[in-house]
């Protein structure tokens, strides 16, 4: 059962094809990494904020290593066809997406570790 683009253009150097690969793996390992850190936030900060702000920092964790993962077979993908076809590698705004959500996160996270003392309180 292989896929219609796969029978498509000239088959890629063996290198490159592995070096795609290698960049999807990596994509995954950081899609896990972020899951292990949800899990680890729902199930270990409990008293570190309100439960509504670990629940959130949990979900958007988890939802940003759904969204790798898909991202991850997409790019690998596209990547894979362009090898074949001879053409430049797709450019893809998902990068900044990313990069922008796990900045959103990492900053919510530092506020709750400083505003500590003012949200326990409440």
């Amino acid at each position: 059962m292989t896929p219609r683009w796969r029978e498509q253009g000239d088959d890629p150097d063996y290198r490159f094809t592995l070096a795609n690969e290698r960049t999807f793996l990596s994509w995954i390992r950081t899609a896990l990494a972020l899951l292990a850190g949800a899990v680890a936030i729902d199930q270990f900060a409990g008293g570190l904020a309100p439960r509504w702000i670990i629940v959130a920092l949990a979900v958007g964790l988890g939802l940003l290593a759904i969204l790798l993962s898909a991202v991850a077979y997409v790019r690998w993908k596209a990547n894979e066809i362009a090898m074949r076809r001879r053409r430049a590698m797709p450019h893809s705004p998902v990068l900044s997406i990313l990069a922008g959500a796990a900045l959103a996160i990492g900053v919510v996270f530092v506020a709750v570790i400083l505003l500590r003392p003012v949200l326990m309180q409440g």
